[in-house]
């Protein structure tokens, strides 16, 4: 598949995705959640989906809640919100580079106070 409508279909699911959790969804889970990015496989059969948290709550817990109950509910709508002839599975997964950074840049400040 050409590389540039590959991009251009996962650009159009995480803006989608970003629509239906903020104007549609009344799940407290899917509100607290931020979709930083999306990844969809030469075939268009799955879509992984990165996203962050605002709440505490255990990362795995979180995946599964999203992975099992989530994903179908998300699926069904992106169906009615983009054009496309067969909507991806989404599979979710914790983006991990936010918390690398802060804690990159706490290492930082460390050494500069030892300085």
């Amino acid at each position: 598949m050409n590389i540039v409508k590959q991009r251009r279909i996962s650009s159009d699911i995480n803006k989608a995705l970003c629509e239906i959790i903020n104007e549609e969804s009344h799940d407290d889970l899917l509100k607290s959640i931020t979709i930083t990015g999306c990844e969809v496989t030469n075939d268009l059969s799955f879509c992984r989906v990165y996203f962050t948290s605002l709440n505490d709550t255990n990362k795995k817990e979180l995946l599964k809640e999203l992975n099992d109950n989530t994903a179908s509910y998300l699926r069904g709508r992106l169906a009615d919100k983009i054009d496309i002839r067969h909507t991806p599975k989404l599979l979710f997964k914790y983006d991990e580079s936010i918390e690398y950074g802060n804690n990159i840049e706490n290492i930082i400040k460390e050494i500069h106070k030892k300085d």
